[in-house]
């Protein structure tokens, strides 16, 4: 008689705990990635969308540090030494953060990883900083935040674009 009020109180209170449905993140995960040679870069990171708000200057305020995406910070790996813009980064894991404002982006490599947005983001890790122009994409919306690589050969631009806001962020790999 144990036994079956044993296995009746395990139908009734643990099998609702297999059956919770499993919902998709709101700012699904995405990769990106590209290659050159023997050189790998993956940036992953995730996409919010617009949903009808205003996104430059009020959800995302002008002159914070911002990893671009929600959820965790966006992160970098490099399986060789590149340039950004000229700076030299060495092969490695990196996290991305901006600085966004109205005519000019700061961009961050950051050496701490595994980092959630950029609540803890600690400017003490920066590898490198430097910035680059906001260009407007014209009547072009993204309602989700979009990243892609924009690659020529051993050169590429890091395309980071939302709503009507589109910034480039130069690439070299190095041979």
């Amino acid at each position: 008689m144990t036994r079956y009020i044993l296995t009746f109180y395990c139908l009734v209170f643990f099998t609702p705990g297999w059956t919770q449905e499993i919902r998709p993140r709101t700012s699904p995960l995405d990769v990106i990635s590209m290659r050159y040679k023997e050189s790998y870069v993956k940036l992953t990171y995730s996409q919010p969308y617009k949903n009808g708000r205003e996104i430059f200057g009020k959800l995302i305020p002008f002159g914070k540090e911002w990893s671009p995406g929600a959820n965790e910070a966006t992160e970098i790996t490099l399986t060789k030494d590149l340039t950004f813009k000229g700076f030299l980064v060495k092969a490695g894991t990196y996290s991305i953060f901006t600085i966004p404002d109205k005519e000019k982006w700061t961009i961050i490599v950051n050496k701490d990883v595994g980092l959630w947005g950029s609540y803890n983001y600690n400017q003490k890790q920066d590898l490198i900083r430097f910035d680059v122009p906001v260009q407007s994409t014209g009547n072009l919306i993204y309602e989700p935040l979009t990243m892609k690589f924009d690659q020529r050969n051993d050169v590429a631009d890091l395309l980071i674009m939302w709503d009507r806001t589109k910034i480039s962020i130069p690439i070299k790999f190095i041979n």
